[in-house]
């Protein structure tokens, strides 16, 4: 029997949740090998593909607000996600059925890889196919359904080959049809392998596999299902079936040497300024950042027992880390409370009774220091201390707990680069934007690659020299500097900025890695306001959408960048991990999945068209392919992201706005699995990622150009 998968919680909830699964298929290879045993200690913080006991608890997993990357994926009935978990979280999860598979990344290893990149760089200036399940049901009684292949595509990847197909069934409302797919190469060879059923939003969309390892071309497909259904034969289509020109002798590339903070960014921003003035402005975006910097907070009490949180109402940087606040026993009877604040110090006297005993409680407390200094402090009761006695407690130090020590702590100016020969509109405009999510540290390895590679080449390769006299390049490469600061130095899971909407006890200090607005749901297109779905209004998820359509600087930068400047006609937004290649529409409501508008068939074409050039490009520096089932609508491959930064481009700006997930699972032959890499993958990948990902964005740059070449014509 075969079990029902469904994602329709998951999308509703907007949580990014991803997976890899081991591929079923001939049984002509030998057995995968055993995977090593998964650990992870009680306090420690890492990714964690776990495979799930049933549907049911990954509906649990979202409904807790857990944070997960990308969509899930099913195979053999199991649901497999990316989880980050602690160690504690993860024995609670196993004791409940889950079996953790793989740590993809632990909560140190930014920082390991971020300084192993360092000392590189450093270093480099100084000198199987498995059996098919045997119990597909037939049902010769039932009635025949009716099968077509929405895709059927292989392709070779560093000498493996692969098939994937997506197959689509009238029995939309049977939950239990199974579909089998059978392939045969050109020599005569055979196999074949499950489709598994994939819901969004509580709609069937279709039944698929991940891409499925081959020995060689396959020439032919046929599905069936357990209903009597049969497709026709269909050959296989190469995929992506596109190359870029080849590159000239002597082309200049791979400039990255390390992962690279905001500082770095900014250091890097200005020495191309300097080296090409020829070729580059430099935009300051209009909306100062916060900046590295958060309020100053410490818990007066034992928060085990009995806790009030104060907090300063300035930054911890204008002077308020390192205040004291304390409570004393007066040691006289019938004292009234009081509060004063003297030399750096917040001092509350509790009252007491007639015989001498404090009698004040924690809520006295923070309403006498919010009533008395609500100008420099605010204060709330600790969860779990509301109506307690207040102790005799303190000194305690205010602080704002940011680790990095040689970050700037003023807000921040956000710079673009604008590169070309022909920088006054006349020219069309490509965008690319990276880091709108702090965690995702090779995004502006990416996009900084790519515009060293027009800035370098310019001088020495003629078809370089002529796509800067025809296209006007923006390159945004850090959109979410504070948040990034942060990712690098205190948290390296950090998702969001570091603006803090939160609440009353919200606020508490133990959320602080929670806190902060997730950018890409902040924008006013098919929003989480207007009631689509992947936004959240809790100000403690990993998708919260601000207190309002373009609430944070960060976003209105974006905005800002491509409403100032209206030949740009294309724009890249480039994430991390797991391998897309997605455009418009991004979101839709709940109540029968509702898509914003679809593009039209010209626009559509124009999409694929040139994601299969672009996809192209970015195999031929070491083979990775985007997945055919992953390049589409954001809203069809991968989910529904209310308010995101590509739709607000293409519906309001008529920008052809593209997103990349940079980071492709990698093909283990040796476990027969898909394998995540990570947001901070050791910098050799992380490397890796950027000299192929910047080669799609030069094809990019080459769309653009043809675009413009066929409107002209």
């Amino acid at each position: 029997m075969i079990v029902r998968r469904r994602w329709a919680a998951a999308a509703t909830a907007g949580i990014l949740v991803s997976a890899v699964l081991s591929q079923p298929g001939s049984g002509t290879a030998a057995p995968a090998a055993p995977r090593p045993t998964v650990t992870l200690a009680s306090g420690e913080t890492a990714v964690v593909r776990v495979q799930l006991r049933d549907q049911a608890q990954l509906d649990q997993l979202v409904a807790r607000g857990a944070d997960l990357a990308n969509r899930p994926r099913s195979a053999d009935g199991r649901v497999l996600a990316d989880v980050v978990l602690t160690g504690a979280q993860l024995a609670e999860l196993t004791a409940q059925g889950a079996t953790a598979l793989q740590v993809v990344q632990r909560a140190g290893d930014g920082a390991r890889h971020f300084a192993d990149s360092v000392r590189a760089a450093q270093a480099r200036t100084k000198a199987g196919l498995r059996a098919p399940a045997a119990d597909q049901r037939t049902t010769a009684a039932a009635a025949t359904d009716t099968l077509q292949f929405l895709q059927a595509y292989w392709w070779t990847s560093n000498g493996q080959t692969f098939v994937q197909t997506e197959v689509a069934t009238t029995a939309t409302d049977d939950p239990d049809v199974e579909i089998t797919v059978s392939w045969r190469t050109a020599d005569g060879r055979t196999g074949s392998f499950p489709l598994f059923r994939f819901e969004d939003s509580g709609e069937y969309q279709y039944h698929y596999a991940l891409p499925q390892p081959v020995p060689a071309r396959p020439v032919q497909v046929t599905a069936t299902s357990s209903l009597g259904g049969v497709t026709r034969p269909v050959t296989p289509t190469v995929w992506p079936n596109a190359a870029p020109p080849p590159l000239p002798e002597g082309y200049q590339k791979d400039f990255i040497d390390a992962y690279l903070t905001p500082v770095d960014i900014q250091a890097r921003i200005k020495r191309l300024a300097r080296q090409y003035r020829d070729l580059v402005d430099v935009i300051d975006l209009p909306n100062r950042t916060q900046g590295y910097r958060r309020t100053a907070v410490a818990y007066l009490g034992d928060p085990a027992a009995a806790a009030v949180v104060v907090e300063s109402v300035r930054f911890g940087d204008q002077g308020m880390n390192g205040v004291q606040v304390r409570t004393v026993d007066p040691g006289r009877a019938n004292r009234p409370l009081a509060v004063s604040y003297r030399d750096r110090v917040l001092t509350v006297s509790l009252a007491t009774d007639g015989a001498g005993a404090v009698t004040s409680t924690t809520d006295q407390v923070a309403a006498a220091i919010n009533g008395r200094f609500g100008d420099r402090f605010q204060a709330f009761v600790e969860d779990g201390s509301a109506g307690l006695p207040m102790p005799v407690a303190g000194p305690a130090r205010l602080d704002d707990g940011l680790q990095g020590t040689e970050v700037p702590t003023k807000p921040w100016t956000v710079q673009a680069l604008r590169i070309g020969v022909h920088r006054d509109g006349s020219r069309i405009g490509v965008l690319a934007y990276s880091q709108e999510h702090a965690r995702e540290w090779a995004t502006p390895l990416v996009t900084l690659e790519f515009a060293e590679r027009m800035l370098a080449n310019a001088r020495t390769d003629a078809a370089t020299r002529e796509l800067l006299e025809q296209v006007d390049i923006f390159v945004i490469p850090t959109v979410n500097p504070d948040g990034a600061n942060y990712s690098f130095h205190d948290y390296n899971f950090q998702r969001k900025n570091l603006v803090n909407h939160c609440t009353g006890t919200s606020r508490d200090p133990r959320n602080r890695n929670s806190w902060g607005v997730d950018l890409n749901r902040n924008y006013t297109v098919g929003s989480y306001f207007d009631g689509y779905v992947g936004g959240s209004g809790n100000c403690l998820s990993g998708t919260y959408s601000g207190t309002r359509e373009l609430s944070e600087a960060e976003s209105r930068n974006v905005i800002a960048l491509a409403r100032e400047h209206s030949n740009i006609r294309f724009a890249m937004n480039v994430h991390s991990y797991g391998g897309y290649f997605m455009w418009p529409p991004g979101a839709y409501k709940a109540d029968g999945r509702v898509t914003l508008p679809r593009p039209s068939i010209d626009e559509s074409k124009l999409f694929l068209d040139s994601a299969r050039r672009i996809v192209g490009a970015i195999a031929q520096e070491r083979g990775t392919v985007t997945w055919p089932s992953q390049t589409g609508p954001v809203a069809d491959v991968l989910y529904s992201a209310a308010g995101n930064s590509a739709d607000e481009l293409y519906y309001e700006l008529g920008i052809f706005a593209w997103d990349f997930e940079v980071g492709n699972d990698r093909w283990n032959a040796a476990t027969g699995q898909w394998e995540g890499v990570g947001f901070q993958p050791p910098f050799d990948e992380a490397h890796g990622e950027s000299q192929e990902y910047a080669g799609g964005l030069v094809e990019m740059v080459r769309v653009a150009r043809d675009y413009a070449a066929a409107q002209e014509g």
